[in-house]
């Protein structure tokens, strides 16, 4: 029988089940080396709802709050499906591990800076790049310039940036990612999407992964257990894609009824409307026309009328006078 081809378990159930243990913080601290291009190391893993093992977890969401040797908190979080409110969450998420981080009455300057790293396997927003990073400047609305304050640390005072003690966000839209990877960070996003990582690598946490996050590493309890959650990811995945199909299809449907009713109604509207300035339109042309005609009518009758009255005062016969202008000799009379 053949040597099996190496298979690595998905990031997010390394977060649940292995990368706690401190055997393993080489993998999350290269993946946290890479993003931040800053070297990383963990000494700590806090307990966080989303990391705690228990029948019931939810495998829609798995996440892991460390503490790096700067004291700082970092929350990695896995998302496998669409979430209405998820950036609110991930701000409630932010500030909840500020304030557990601090005690009531401790000065302010202990508060610890947090970074939130979502990782996502759903569309979320719009948007053309796999990665997003977000964090707080003051910035002058007439100076452009970024605003520095000055901190007291050790006993010395230092000039900060906001951005140094505010939280700072990174989103990871794993299926935006669709390039050959070349750089540390793609090679990460591509194991990220795809669970392949090359053979050679020598990015930080990848090479050590190779190692830690082979499938077949695994008890046979524990291959059941992994496999039943991507079972129930992917069962999740296509329920949202049929309710979704069914809901576009739904949507559709009444959007045509909705614009047929819509159109008939404007069309009628739009047609009295038509109607009315077309037939204002042509009253007033057949008003000017016959008020014309009249008016020509009526010129022509009083300029006979002058013409028979002229013709009389120079002594014509009513007779000749009937001839030349077509009056009758009752009308030459009454003038």
């Amino acid at each position: 029988m053949g040597k099996l081809k190496d298979r690595y378990i998905r990031f997010d159930w390394a977060i649940k089940r292995l990368l706690r243990d401190k055997a393993n913080f080489a993998v999350l601290e290269g993946l946290l080396t890479v993003l931040f291009e800053d070297k990383t190391q963990i000494v700590e893993i806090l307990e966080s709802e989303g990391n705690q093992l228990a029948e019931t977890d939810k495998f829609n969401r798995v996440d892991i709050k460390a503490k790096n040797s700067k004291g700082e908190i970092i929350l990695v979080e896995v998302q496998n499906t669409r979430e209405v409110y998820y950036l609110e969450r991930i701000l409630y998420g932010v500030a909840k591990t500020i304030t557990e981080h601090i005690s009531l009455g401790e000065s302010y300057g202990n508060i610890k800076k947090v970074y939130s790293i979502s990782i996502v396997y759903f569309d979320l927003g719009k948007g053309n790049d796999y990665l997003y990073h977000g964090q707080n400047r003051f910035i002058g609305v007439h100076t452009s310039d970024e605003l520095q304050i000055s901190t007291k640390q050790e006993d010395a005072i230092l000039p900060k940036y906001p951005r140094e003690i505010f939280p700072e966000y990174y989103i990871i839209r794993v299926n935006e990612f669709d390039k050959v990877a070349k750089t540390p960070l793609e090679e990460w996003v591509n194991y990220l999407k795809t669970g392949e990582i090359e053979p050679d690598t020598k990015v930080p946490g990848l090479s050590e992964a190779r190692e830690k996050l082979k499938y077949y590493n695994m008890a046979p309890a524990e291959r059941y257990a992994y496999d039943e959650h991507l079972n129930a990811i992917m069962i999740q995945n296509d329920v949202l894609s049929t309710a979704k199909l069914e809901g576009l299809t739904e949507g559709r449907s009444k959007g045509l009824a909705e614009g047929r009713a819509e159109g008939r109604a404007e069309g009628r509207a739009e047609g009295r409307a038509e109607g009315r300035a077309e037939g204002r339109a042509e009253g007033l042309a057949e008003g000017l026309a016959e008020g014309r005609a009249e008016g020509l009518a009526e010129g022509r009758a009083e300029g006979i009328l002058s013409t028979a009255q002229n013709l009389k005062a120079m002594g014509l016969s009513i007779e000749d006078i009937s001839r030349a202008t077509g009056l009758s000799k009752e009308d030459i009379v009454k003038l």
